[in-house]
């Protein structure tokens, strides 16, 4: 006699039954007292059967004889009252097999490529509230094709079956919503893991001939897979189960077996590139990573082409690869690439043409594996064509090319091929391959040459008749000259910081440039109008209280916070007037105050009020440190009088119409003005020319309508420069250009010579050189954007939230509309305040003003920034994640 199958009744009142394929018996047999419940053959007496929700686990059953007595028995009233007779004694769970014998279901063979894969028996979940023919039909059917089925009666035991047994298929009644709502349990296993390899079948009413069909798509919406239209016969239910089984159960297991191929490349220690047959990078395993310093994150979905080149390989050697693999032929050789940080690295490279769907190449698969430095001047090309791309041919001709012999200063040349032309093709470019630097030096023998191809050029000379070791240190610093961007270093923070990381890449990037349907769309309607606002006739009419405060604004300590609240957050007309007052801007220009006033009127006014951070107190901000700066003497001494208008008005409307996002914001969103741009400096583009439009477009406040057009052009240049200075992308550019080109030779000077009139000779000499006044103004007004940490600790305080509160909105919207998140840490319920601004002055404000510093002698705003740095700092250790220390808040 064999043993029972287990039953057990979990909390939620789910009730399992061992699969009987568990026992060696045919008769399996359970006894449960107290009460009665009828499920498929499965009875459980119980108090409150009713209550219950049941799951019958299922393997073999004796299929109805002919006809289906089901029915009969369902329309004999004595038999359905015996059935609710009340017993004293158990009653039998029963498993029966046809035939006296259980029906072994073994596992199915598929196979996916090389690999060779068991399949256990399918499993099959049947969510229906109540028995009928319908369900009894899916239970039959999964008899009949050797399936596990359960049996689920409500929305919880549904879900909890499932997560215990992982089913294949699940099939869930959606004929009538008064039970349960199909889609709603669809949803619910949906959020699961294990239903991404899970197909759901919905059985929906039958449409009668004059009724249209509904549609699939809420039903593919829900997360369904696919819908049946009711039918209890047996055999439609089992060609409805065999399809899917076959078809989506098959490929999902299939998938699935994947995972295993991906931690075997994820593993290897060669590097693994795949792309398609455009040449788009799809896959790249960790020891590509490694070798090419690139996260993988920033090659999946490049192209190819989009990666930086090294030019050290032949001209024509990418050609002649891919003349190779586009015709299906295997291409194996030495090859240059160039890694992340610049460096250019001799590979040996693989590539296999992968054929797939009709026949047609559809993935390349690239192994790769670093030249050995002893082979610098031997490089083997090999190239092997083998129809099917695989066997122990190609392995064993491989092998014995890698270990072919070389001699000093020979190339040997192995090449596997049909065609002699591409034998000579391959000698010719293993030729090209060898030839020394002069040829280089040929190459840039122009007639009109730059400064840098000058550099190259001497440099080149240099290398040819010099040692190996100091022609391989001078190759590393042509590779150097020839980036394009020879001052921006390469990006990585000092520690795996999170907030630094994300400080940096939300900053310093245009967007990860990919489209969306989301458009982040700018105000076309701008302001104007400058008659609505009520300002000051002249300077002498401001209100008493605004000239109190004003009285201190050449101290680096003003408050600009009290004069936004005393002027109804519109500081920038007010103190735009006595600022550009001192430097005689109207003179300047030879414009009427009152032009100046309608100006700084529509400028304010196209600011947005709404945003914490980038509104007209900012730009206020920037002009009271600018103007500032203005007055130390050596930046005096080394600017003229135009320099110092353009700084004031570049100030003045350097994020004009700001929207309170980032340029990375805009790119991901696919915003009008990003498209208008090209994704480049977006924002700041903008701001000079909405400026620029507002100021020409009307007469009452073109400040520029009485200068001549010289005067003008070289205004317009020189405000342009000064605001696009403030995009972040080129920050370490221009700290690293000003550094190079004003601190260290002044530092030299002063070395050398301990006198003032020294001093006094360099800044005169200054004004001699545009290049470096370009310097001076772009270094100017940057630090004047980002001075808040160099404000005195309360204002910098304040400034922290207001634009913690920005990033914090833009997290949010990014979240809403489905975009990338830039800046993932500034989560409003997550984000350490105390920590952004450390990570912020360290990336970003030490360096800058310590060089600012040298040179414009600024010690009020070094050591306010080294006691917020240590404010912050003490936040940060004592676990606090807001502006202030929760005690300090209750006051």
């Amino acid at each position: 006699m064999g043993c029972a199958p287990s039953i057990h009744v979990s909390q939620s009142g789910l009730i399992y039954c061992r699969d009987s394929d568990e026992s060696n018996s045919p008769h399996q047999t359970t006894t449960i007292s107290q009460g009665t419940a009828t499920l498929h053959g499965l009875f459980i007496k119980t108090d409150a059967a009713d209550s219950i929700p049941a799951v019958l686990a299922y393997q073999s059953r004796q299929p109805p004889p002919f006809g289906d007595p089901r029915r009969k028995e369902r329309r004999d009233p004595g038999a359905s009252a015996r059935a609710r007779t009340p017993r004293c004694c158990g009653i039998e769970t029963e498993t029966q097999t046809s035939n006296a014998s259980i029906r072994q279901v073994s596992t199915t063979e598929v196979q996916i490529g090389p690999m060779r894969l068991m399949q256990d028996p399918v499993q099959v979940l049947l969510i229906f509230a109540k028995e009928d023919n319908q369900s009894d039909g899916f239970w039959w059917a999964c008899d009949r094709a050797g399936y596990r089925c359960n049996i689920a009666r409500t929305p919880e035991s549904a879900l909890e079956c499932f997560l215990d047994k992982h089913q294949e298929i699940i099939v869930i009644d959606h004929r009538n919503s008064r039970y349960f709502d199909a889609e709603d349990i669809c949803r619910s296993i949906r959020a699961t893991k294990p239903s991404e390899h899970a197909v759901i079948l919905a059985v929906v009413p039958r449409t009668s001939a004059d009724e249209e069909e509904t549609s699939i798509l809420p039903l593919l919406n829900a997360g369904f897979n696919r819908q049946f239209m009711e039918n209890s016969s047996i055999t439609a239910c089992y060609n409805e189960l065999v399809q899917i089984e076959h078809g989506e159960v098959r490929s999902q297991f299939k998938l699935r077996a994947c995972n295993a191929v991906f931690t075997a490349l994820d593993h290897c220690q060669e590097s693994i590139e795949i792309t398609s047959e455009d040449h788009v990078i799809q896959y790249v395993n960790p020891a590509f990573e490694q070798m090419m310093g690139y996260h993988k994150g920033e090659l999946i979905g490049r192209e190819l082409t989009e990666l930086p080149k090294s030019d050290k390989n032949c001209a024509d050697l990418l050609d002649t690869i891919n003349a190779f693999i586009k015709k299906g032929k295997e291409w194996q050789g030495v090859y240059y690439t160039r890694r992340k940080s610049g460096d250019s690295i001799q590979q040996h490279v693989k590539i296999t043409p992968v054929i797939g769907q009709g026949g047609k190449i559809r993935h390349f698969v690239s192994l790769k594996r670093l030249h050995c430095a002893n082979e610098n001047n031997n490089q083997l090309y090999k190239s092997h064509h083998d129809d099917k791309y695989t066997g122990d041919n190609s392995q064993s001709e491989s092998h014995s090319c890698r270990c072919k012999n070389r001699r000093k200063d020979s190339i040997d040349i192995k090449l596997i091929t049909s065609q002699s032309s591409d034998v000579l093709s391959l000698m010719a470019a293993a030729t090209l391959q060898t030839r020394q630097y002069s040829s280089m030096a040929r190459i840039h023998s122009m007639t009109i040459e730059a400064p840098i191809t000058k550099i190259i050029n001497i440099i080149n000379a240099a290398q040819e008749n010099s040692p190996v070791t100091v022609a391989e240190a001078l190759d590393r610093v042509l590779e150097i000259l020839r980036t394009t961007e020879l001052y921006s270093p390469q990006l990585g923070t000092k520690d795996e910081d999170p907030h630094t990381s994300d400080l940096v890449g939300g900053l310093m990037t245009d967007g990860l440039r990919r489209l969306s349907g989301n458009e982040y769309v700018f105000s076309k309607n701008v302001n104007l109008s400058h008659s609505l606002l009520s300002v000051p006739n002249t300077i002498n009419d401001v209100p008493p209280c605004i000239v109190q405060l004003l009285e201190n604004e050449e101290s680096w300590d003003f408050n600009i916070f009290e004069l936004e609240a005393v002027t109804n957050k519109r500081p920038l007309v007010y103190l735009g007037l006595k600022v550009f007052a001192r430097f005689g801007v109207c003179e300047f220009l030879n414009c009427a105050e009152a032009t100046l006033r309608a100006w700084l009127q529509v400028i304010e006014a196209n600011y947005h009020s709404s945003n914490s951070y980038h509104n007209s107190t900012h730009a206020a901000d920037v002009l009271h440190a600018t103007a500032f700066f203005l007055r130390k003497e050596r930046v005096k001494g080394s600017l003229d009088h135009l320099d110092e208008v353009a700084a004031v008005i570049a100030a003045t409307i350097h994020d004009v119409d700001h929207p309170g996002r980032t340029n990375s914001f805009l790119c991901n969103a696919g915003s009008e003005l990003a498209v208008l741009y090209n994704d480049m400096a977006v924002l700041e583009s903008h701001h000079t020319a909405l400026a620029f439009q507002l100021t020409t477009t009307d007469s009452k406040c073109n400040i520029f309508k009485n200068i001549d057009r010289n005067h003008y052009r070289t205004l317009r240049q020189a405000i342009i420069d000064m605001v696009l200075a403030t995009e972040m992308t080129k920050h370490f550019e221009h700290v690293n250009r000003f550094v190079n080109s004003i601190n260290k030779p002044m530092a030299s000077e002063e070395t050398s010579s301990h006198n003032d009139s020294s001093d006094c000779e360099h800044i005169a000499n200054i004004k001699n050189f545009p290049d470096i006044q370009i310097l001076i103004k772009r270094m100017m007004i940057k630090c004047a954007d980002v001075a808040n940490p160099c404000r005195p600790l309360e204002l910098c305080i304040e400034w922290a939230g207001r634009i913690s509160e920005e990033y914090f909105a833009q997290t949010e919207e990014e979240k809403r509309k489905g975009l990338p998140v830039v800046m993932p840490v500034f989560d409003r319920n997550t984000c350490s305040i105390p920590k952004s601004q450390i990570s912020f002055i360290d990336y970003f404000i030490t360096d800058m003003f310590d060089a600012w510093d040298a040179f414009a002698h600024l010690p009020v705003l070094m050591q306010h920034l080294a006691n917020n740095y240590k404010y912050w700092k003490t936040l940060d250790e004592l676990k606090c994640k807001s502006l202030r220390l929760p005690s300090e808040n209750n006051y």
